[in-house]
């Protein structure tokens, strides 16, 4: 018969809460989740009715009084991450962790140190690894069906509305209270890269800035708050198109991101999501913000096999979604997650394309990543599984956000991963 493991959450947000507690429930037979903390009575009552959880705590200190679970879902603010993991380590917890970890590289060394001193288990939440449309192209690569791969190009769009809600007006505003933009955003993206380039990053360049959001670049008649602003009706970035326009377009889901990052309502109303915009950060005019992360940026990477990769982030972007391209010595993979697409080109033959939809799971929480990675996270418990996203393998893709973001901040110097002298 097969185990079940308890679970205690740290963090009852979109993702700790939202995601994973309500996919633990749905598994009922391998999680049970047994204690909940967060710094809000409200998200408590609501998850822990929901749940089916009494043992809820605000007070993290209470919380970290002894072990409570067989594993921690550790799904606070990025700053928090390092050190509630090492003492949930140390508590003797296995831990499911958000990314990113950590933006500091001597934070990321103390944790592994603290994890093979305590002989843990940590998952890392790379759930794009596990998505069936990003192992298609792994399993094409493994095959030999491009050839040797040479190089990497990846679009990260963002989009406009999405820069304005997380990275504008939301948690990851600023990169001294959350991570730069390129690890806050992009950390799929350079796992991704990490993971099909089949090495280790040895250097990167980067340029970017922050070209837009800021009181400049405002319209003459725009305020500092969208329900009082003359544009409120036309802005590309009204609070209330995109929250409260857009929800009604949504079908006035009961708990769909963004939507339910404004308010704790559950089901979210339209009454809550302008009562929301009135007085809530999300209801700020864009161009006066306290926001200080850029809004695009430019990265090369040189792996240690040789591979080349280019990763462009851009909030400037009518859609969401990733546009990449692997280029090989006898073919081209064409991955367009806006056109729900993988393309296969081999050279001198016929191109074949894979329908994202077609593949099994993509229908579920980032293209079915999120379910790969709740069977992965129950094998490692089980000590059955490979640790594909393990705290080791995650700390490559944090240390090129890191060196990007040194180059950035250095004007493109050309910045060593793995030593600290520029080359």
């Amino acid at each position: 018969m097969n185990p079940t493991y308890t679970v205690a959450i740290l963090g009852c947000g979109n993702r700790g809460a939202e995601t994973y507690g309500t996919l633990f429930t749905q598994q009922a037979e391998r999680f049970r989740i047994t204690a909940l903390c967060d710094t809000s009575p409200y998200r408590l009552e609501v998850y822990g009715r929901r749940f089916g959880v009494s043992e809820t705590f605000t007070d993290e200190a209470r919380f970290f009084e002894k072990k409570r679970a067989d594993l921690l879902v550790i799904a606070t603010m990025d700053r928090d991450h390092v050190r509630q993991c090492v003492r949930a380590f140390r508590l003797g917890y296995d831990v499911l962790l958000e990314k990113p970890v950590s933006a500091d590289r001597e934070e990321l060394e103390e944790l592994l140190r603290v994890q093979r001193e305590t002989g843990r288990k940590a998952l890392v939440c790379h759930v794009l690894r596990y998505a069936p449309a990003y192992l298609t192209i792994g399993q094409y690569l493994k095959r030999g069906a491009i050839g040797r791969l040479v190089a990497i190009q990846t679009i990260e769009q963002v989009a406009y509305w999405h820069q304005a809600h997380s990275f504008v007006r939301g948690n990851w505003h600023s990169s001294e209270e959350t991570a730069p933009m390129i690890l806050a955003k992009c950390c799929h993206d350079l796992d991704l890269l990490q993971y099909f380039a089949g090495a280790r990053c040895e250097s990167v360049s980067s340029v970017g800035d922050l070209a837009y959001f800021k009181a400049e670049c405002a319209p003459e008649a725009a305020q500092k708050r969208c329900v009082v602003c003359p544009l409120v009706e036309t802005c590309a970035y009204s609070a209330k198109r995109i929250y409260v326009d857009g929800w009604k377009a949504a079908g006035r889901p009961a708990s769909d991101w963004p939507y339910v990052q404004l308010t704790s309502r559950y089901p979210i109303t339209e009454e809550a999501l302008e009562q929301a915009i009135e007085t809530g950060e999300y209801g700020r005019c864009v161009y006066f913000c306290d926001n200080d992360v850029v809004d695009h940026q430019i990265a090369d990477f040189t792996f240690e096999n040789g591979v080349k990769a280019s990763l462009t982030m851009t909030a400037f972007t009518a859609d969401c979604g990733r546009v990449m391209r692997l280029f090989g010595t006898l073919g081209e993979i064409v991955l367009d997650e806006p056109r729900g697409e993988i393309v296969l080109k081999p050279f001198g033959g016929a191109a074949e394309t894979v329908r994202i939809a077609s593949l099994e799971n993509t229908d579920k929480g980032h293209g079915g990543g999120e379910y790969g990675l709740l069977d992965t996270l129950y094998g490692m418990l089980c000590g059955e599984t490979e640790q594909v996203t393990s705290l080791e393998n995650s700390v490559e893709s944090h240390l090129m956000a890191i060196c990007a973001e040194e180059s950035r901040r250095r004007n493109g110097a050309r910045i060593a991963i793995h030593a600290k002298t520029e080359r």
